[in-house]
């Protein structure tokens, strides 16, 4: 009996370690260990870094090409044009071009008659522009002068014009098309002109007239600067006849000389006019196709004092048609009509004016082929 016993207590007591190392038995990852916030610094933390697997590298491509290219400088082109230095940026834009227009006719036992011929027209045109900010500077000079020689006659002068304009113009903002402008013209002549046959009495001269507008106003300039339309409420034009003789003939408006009964000259003519008025100016280019462009050139001024509600006109039409870059063709008219130009005045044996004459329209037409450079 009592061996039993002693076997029961021994298998109570296996059972009890067993259960006991079951319930205090340690995992292989420890729980996570509460820390009281109040001591925190004094214990050591340990960091746990995972680490991210690292990609599979690939091999290339077996159709791969991995050799060195093959380089041949035996195709490379030299440079057309030299090096180029760095030039600093500047607000200027200029225009130069010169050209000649030739017009020929030539007559061979030809039945229907007619002279040999040959007229010559050469221009120039000088354009500078300066651009900064709101402001803009246009200058333009314009330089024209043409011969026409026929058979058994002598020379005579188809075309002459020296044109001059500067226009300075201020805007508030660079979106506005709209500028404070002060424009400056100045119109002359190179040589004599004549009403031919007559070669004696020249009936112009160089500043015999001259005429100079200065006023200011406002100007309207597209983006493309190829329509300019300048409007001035206040414009002096002054008129120039330095040529004694035609000053004394009250030529192109000024005041003429005050002669006695016999035709002696007690005052001599005034050699300038002054007068104040409105000027309306307007430049305009159009492409009319490729190679083809219209330019029209329109100046009207209204004098306040002389002739109130008159209007001077000065339209010049051209079409331009580029062969290629150096020829072209000009096709170009012009209507003048000027209340100070008399035409058929009339004169007795002394030279005193019977009729002063009357102001007409004047009208010009010049075709052209020639050759026009850029530089």
């Amino acid at each position: 009996m009592k061996a039993i016993v002693s076997k029961f207590l021994k298998s109570i007591f296996i059972l009890l370690i067993l259960t006991t190392s079951l319930s205090y038995g340690q995992d292989t990852i420890p729980a996570p260990i509460i820390v009281d916030s109040v001591v925190v610094d004094s214990i050591a933390i340990d960091t746990i870094v995972i680490r991210r697997t690292v990609d599979k590298i690939y091999s290339p491509r077996k159709d791969v090409n991995l050799q060195i290219p093959n380089i041949d400088f035996k195709k490379t082109e030299t440079l057309q044009e030299g090096f180029q230095r760095f030039r600093v940026p500047s607000f200027w834009e200029t225009e130069n071009s010169f050209g000649i227009n030739i017009s020929e006719v030539a007559f061979i036992n030809w039945n229907a008659g007619g002279d040999n011929a040959i007229s010559g027209l050469g221009f120039l045109k000088f354009a500078r522009k300066y651009k900064f900010s709101n402001f803009q500077w246009d200058n333009n000079l314009e330089l024209r002068y043409g011969l026409n020689a026929q058979e058994g006659r002598k020379l005579r002068k188809t075309e002459d014009v020296i044109r001059l304009s500067s226009n300075l113009g201020f805007k508030k903002n660079n979106t506005s098309r709209w500028f404070y402008s002060v424009q400056l013209n100045f119109n002359t002549q190179f040589s004599n002109g004549y009403k031919y046959p007559d070669r004696d009495t020249p009936i112009s001269r160089f500043m015999a007239p001259g005429y100079v507008l200065f006023g200011a106003g406002t100007s309207y300039i597209t983006k493309d600067e190829k329509f300019n339309l300048y409007l001035s409420p206040l414009t002096q034009r002054s008129t120039f006849v330095l040529d004694q003789e035609l000053a004394n003939n009250g030529s192109f408006g000024v005041q003429a000389a005050v002669l006695d009964a016999d035709g002696n000259i007690i005052t001599p003519g005034k050699n300038h006019l002054l007068g104040i008025g409105v000027l309306i100016t307007n430049n305009l280019n159009i492409n009319v196709a490729d190679n083809i462009e219209l330019k029209s050139r329109l100046n009207l001024y209204m004098d306040y004092i002389k002739n109130f509600g008159n209007v001077d006109i000065d339209w010049e039409l051209t079409l331009n048609m580029k062969v290629n870059k150096f020829i072209s063709t000009s096709l170009g008219t012009q209507i003048i009509y000027d209340d100070d130009i008399l035409f058929d005045v009339v004169k007795n044996d002394n030279g005193t004016i019977i009729d002063p004459g009357v102001p007409k329209i004047q009208f010009k037409q010049v075709l052209g082929v020639g050759i026009l450079y850029g530089f």
